[in-house]
């Protein structure tokens, strides 16, 4: 089991960014990254239709062989977490619960900002985690869908004239809230985060629970005696549902270093192996 990769899943290109975090603090580990870049983006369907998605994603991984899930799509962990924690057997690590532990760390005027897809908004997911994070802390939650983000990172379209006017019409309200911080609530978004900085302002601590993902499934894994024991840096896999050489172009460029392996794939044939309904 130790030697067995460990699996993530997004819609698209987002969860790279957590790739990349995981990457750099567990460099032995080997990881199978999915993006379902045909049906991306995932925060304007209905959790039904997240729902169908995650469970077919993680089947796909499951059938690779992982030993862990990392479910790097923020809709997706608002929406499905509890649907494939009770469909699949291997454990799974949502982005939400860290992205709020670290945002109640790091506040200290107990008004955080929540940017995130509409269905993840809508979820409540954030708000709700962030109130039990800071216990019996009061605190002022101020949200804000930005579902043009989304588009805008897959199409590599994250500095440009078009991004900073986008993140002015979506950020402008939340530079009057007096917020100290601002919770990135969805993977894609780290991919604008000069242009979200430049737009909210220097003072505003931004969380990218990329970082904090990272430090959990390190916990995980050696709660669970999981750590792979080899010495080698380990390995990446990379599979997409549509569009791989657009992924491609922008997986190298944000990495920063070639991808080893990128392969198309259909992930619905996998899922008659378990059983979802």
């Amino acid at each position: 089991m130790n030697s067995l990769p460990i699996g993530i899943f997004d819609s698209g290109v987002g969860g790279l960014t957590v790739l990349r975090a995981v990457r750099e603090r567990l460099p032995n580990e080997n990881i199978i990254y999915l993006g379902d870049t045909a049906r991306v983006p995932y925060g304007t369907k209905s959790r039904a239709t997240v729902e169908k998605y995650a469970v077919e994603d993680a089947a796909f991984l499951i059938h690779k062989g992982v030993k862990v899930i990392i479910i790097a799509c923020n809709t997706a962990s608002a929406l499905a977490r509890e649907r494939l924690r009770q469909e699949f057997e291997v454990p799974f690590l949502s982005v939400i619960g860290p992205g709020v532990r670290a945002a109640a760390r790091a506040t200290k005027n107990h008004r955080i900002g929540v940017i995130a897809t509409e269905a993840t908004i809508d979820s409540g997911a954030y708000a709700n985690g962030i109130r039990e994070a800071c216990g019996d802390t009061p605190v002022e939650i101020v949200s804000q869908a930005c579902p043009l983000f989304v588009p805008l990172a897959e199409e590599g379209e994250t500095n440009s004239a078009i991004a900073q006017q986008v993140a002015e019409k979506y950020l402008a309200s939340l530079r009057d809230q007096q917020i100290d911080t601002l919770v990135l609530g969805c993977t894609h978004y780290p991919l604008l985060k000069s242009v979200i900085a430049e737009t909210i302002g220097s003072e505003v601590i931004l969380i990218d629970s990329g970082a904090a993902t990272a430090a959990e499934i390190e916990t995980l894994l050696r709660e669970k005696d999981l750590l792979t024991t080899q010495a080698d840096k380990g390995w990446s896999e990379f599979y997409v549902t549509d569009a791989a050489k657009r992924f491609h172009r922008i997986a190298e460029r944000f990495l920063g270093y070639p991808l080893e392996h990128l392969e198309a794939v259909e992930v619905l044939e996998h899922v008659g192996n378990f059983h979802a309904s």
